[in-house]
């Protein structure tokens, strides 16, 4: 695993290009900032600054290279690099409050943007008028829609929301795409058809993921479970309990097996069998080697006058981050076999993992 710090300021969210050469990262601002690797280093080398408000959300269409942004200034841009540079393309979203999170479709000819506004806005691009264009789903939401994940099908979309809820919506748009199939989610699906309401998720639903065929939707709530429901087994939930801090972002890595990470600092890996056979298999971090061992009384000394504490007393934490993680990516591997993934944090630094089936 390596560790890289893009700064003292806090990272909220980042996204990779389709080949992993290049990251988009909001250092906790209205900008979007694209470093190219080199080495083992990060260079910057675009700023995209069209926002005025934080930038909540950034997603990376790997095949189309566009690059789709949402803030608290309640916009969402399409960027597309032309001769070297990145041009924005405004989207009517049509929202009256901060957007949250954006996720581009696995197809990539629309994208889902969360919002305060209790809503989801699916836009798709329309060609007569060279704009993109957004429809609502409202059903039921009653708060914050707080994170998306796409269905492999490229119609069915999953929300957690701020109402404790998590949903699985229908976001078919006649307009740009064939009628879809049936799932075992459902079989009729207009769009904004409600294929699942699971009620009581015990908290803030902060993330979702499909599993790699779609039959499985795994989800992390504030009260520190996670849940996964199973569409072939009658739709049926099994909710885990755990005793860690509240986690903010989960990632099915195969068809069985989730990481999930959060305020804890570090990613946890997660196993589920079927139906009421979800288990904690183990924390995913190595801890750093502690410096005690070897101290001088010099040291002792130099660190009481400098700093007033002893090196018992320093706070630093013994995971590879330092504060609280906000999002999981994946690097290498497709989801049914990931071999690779990221972590962003609190802390300004991105942590790439290795994941050993």
């Amino acid at each position: 695993m390596s560790l890289y710090s893009f700064g003292l300021e806090p990272v909220s969210c980042h996204a990779w290009n389709k080949d992993r050469t290049q990251i988009g990262i909001s250092p906790n601002s209205s900008e979007v900032h694209i470093y190219q690797k080199s080495g083992k280093d990060w260079i910057k080398i675009h700023e995209l600054t069209e926002h005025s408000g934080r930038i909540t959300g950034i997603d990376w269409a790997p095949e189309s290279n566009r690059i789709v942004t949402c803030a608290s200034d309640r916009n969402a841009y399409v960027w597309t690099l032309k001769e070297g540079v990145w041009k924005p393309t405004l989207v009517l979203v049509r929202i009256n409050r901060a957007a949250t999170c954006v996720k581009w479709s696995p197809q990539e000819n629309k994208f889902a943007l969360g919002s305060g506004a209790k809503l989801i806005s699916v836009c798709y691009f329309e060609k007569e008028n060279d704009w993109w264009l957004s429809k609502h789903i409202k059903k039921t939401i009653c708060s914050t829609v707080l994170s998306l994940d796409w269905h492999p099908n490229n119609v069915l979309l999953a929300a957690g929301s701020a109402d404790l809820h998590c949903r699985i919506f229908s976001a078919y748009i006649k307009d740009i795409e064939e009628r879809p199939g049936p799932t075992p989610w459902g079989a009729k699906m207009p769009f904004g058809e409600m294929l699942l309401e699971q009620r009581d998720c015990g908290g803030w639903v902060h993330g979702v993921s499909f599993s790699p065929s779609g039959d499985r939707l795994a989800w992390v709530s504030h009260n520190s479970s996670i849940g996964v429901v199973d569409a072939p087994g009658g739709k049926e939930v099994t909710q885990l309990a755990t005793e860690l801090l509240p986690q903010l972002s989960v990632l099915f890595v195969s068809e069985s097996e989730i990481v999930a990470a959060g305020h804890d600092c570090c990613p946890f890996q997660y196993s589920y069998k079927g139906p009421r056979d979800l288990s904690l298999v183990k924390k995913l971090d190595i801890p750093k080697q502690a410096s005690r061992g070897g101290l001088s009384a010099m040291q002792h000394f130099r660190n009481l006058d400098k700093k007033a504490i002893t090196e018992e007393e320093q706070n630093e934490l013994e995971s590879l981050h330092q504060n609280s993680i906000t999002q999981l990516r994946i690097v290498e591997g497709s989801k049914t076999k990931v071999s690779k993934f990221s972590s962003v944090g609190l802390d300004g630094a991105m942590v790439i993992w290795d994941f050993k089936h």
